[in-house]
């Protein structure tokens, strides 16, 4: 069974734009890859150390999956898990909570 919700980080600008416009199209990886990637709460640490490590002025947003609907889809990826992934736009209105974060050189989350 699938979780109620995963994460996304993104930069506080694409935060402030997804609150501003209603949604988030994704960033430059997401629009190449055709969708919006997210982790779960198990997968999040592994994903910041890839992708965010040494940045800071982040955005943790935990996303209800239930809104969603069929743009969700559950795909594998690192090591054959299955990771969240939404086929659309990221609507403002599935997002339950966002939280100021960095990670560190190391891949630590530092949660403000």
């Amino acid at each position: 069974m699938h979780p109620d919700v995963a994460y996304k980080i993104l930069s506080a600008a694409d935060w402030r734009l997804l609150l501003a416009e209603g949604h988030y199209e994704g960033s430059a990886v997401d629009l190449a890859d055709g969708y919006i990637h997210m982790s779960t709460k198990d997968q999040l640490e592994q994903t910041a150390a890839k992708h965010y490590a040494g940045l800071n002025d982040l955005m943790l947003v935990e996303v209800g999956l239930s809104p969603l609907g069929d743009t969700l889809v559950w795909e594998p990826s690192r090591g054959g898990a299955l990771f969240p992934h939404i086929y659309g736009p990221l609507p403002a209105s599935a997002c339950v909570k966002a939280t100021p974060m960095a990670v560190t050189q190391d891949g630590r989350i530092i949660l403000s």
